[in-house]
């Protein structure tokens, strides 16, 4: 089984319009697929991926719900486990939280730089503390946004310093940790309570560093994930078998690992 646990998919009503300006604002790759549901389902089935996270963002406290409700909607397809997102800035976020899960959703995602907020700031403890509480994956943007360099918000170290609000609940830090921070990921995650994804790294990260924190910071915390529509997942499904030691380790990183976080049959 192969899950990807960093992807995402748009409402058909604005899919068109959001990836051009996407790709032009991160200064990124043209998209892989259109953006909508069913694109992401084709290049799942192209790549061999059974399942997939999709991660959705809410970008401002406005589009808080609407993000959400699109969150919701694709639970209609077992294939996807969506997460939600909630404002740091959005007075009902706690209750958002509440709500999210009340619907069956299982993480949320956050973006610190898409956000404005650094990961160590006390005014979104509340949010980690309750996300805890209901048992949700948080899954946060991690490293450089090559679209909004500065100030880099969401570093290893700042990341490290806010894990213990969680109190041991699951936590996924993207990119391998930390998009091109690598050597800072193994002086303040590696060892940590913490999850890795492994997005966006395939032909960007030196294959090297990826198998030095793997051996530091152990495979079964490590979760394949792709960022589509940004990449190509069969170069990063080659890019996970080329780092593992072995073809056990490949599948526990590229499935095994995610389902036994999100507790899914296998």
């Amino acid at each position: 089984m192969i899950i990807d646990f960093h992807a995402h998919c748009f409402p058909d009503a604005i899919a068109a319009r959001a990836l051009p300006k996407l790709a032009a604002h991160g200064g990124v790759r043209a998209p892989t697929f259109d953006g909508t549901a069913a694109g992401l389902l084709a290049m799942m089935d192209g790549a061999g991926i059974d399942r997939c996270v999709v991660a959705n963002i809410a970008t401002n406290p406005g589009q808080q719900r609407a993000v959400n409700d699109f969150a919701i909607s694709l639970l209609q397809n077992a294939r996807f486990i969506p997460f939600g997102s909630v404002h740091p800035e959005s007075p009902d976020a706690l209750d958002e939280l509440r709500r999210l899960k009340d619907a069956g959703i299982r993480g949320i995602k956050l973006h610190p730089d898409y956000q404005a907020f650094f990961p160590d700031e006390p005014r979104v403890f509340p949010i980690y503390r309750e996300a805890a509480r209901l048992g949700l994956v948080t899954l946060f943007h991690a490293g450089v946004d090559i679209g909004l360099c500065r100030p880099v918000r969401s570093t290893p170290e700042r990341l490290a310093r806010a894990l213990p609000q969680f109190a041991g609940a699951p936590v996924v830090a993207a990119h391998f940790g930390g998009y091109i921070l690598w050597r800072e990921v193994v002086d303040h995650l590696c060892g940590r309570d913490v999850y890795f994804d492994t997005s966006y790294c395939a032909r960007k990260m030196p294959p090297p560093w990826a198998r030095e924190i793997i051996q530091a910071h152990g495979a079964h915390r490590v979760l394949f994930g792709t960022d589509l529509p940004w990449t190509d997942p069969l170069d990063e499904i080659d890019f996970v078998r080329a780092v593992s030691k072995d073809e056990a380790m490949a599948a526990e990183i590229l499935g095994n690992n995610a389902a036994r976080l999100l507790q899914l049959e296998v």
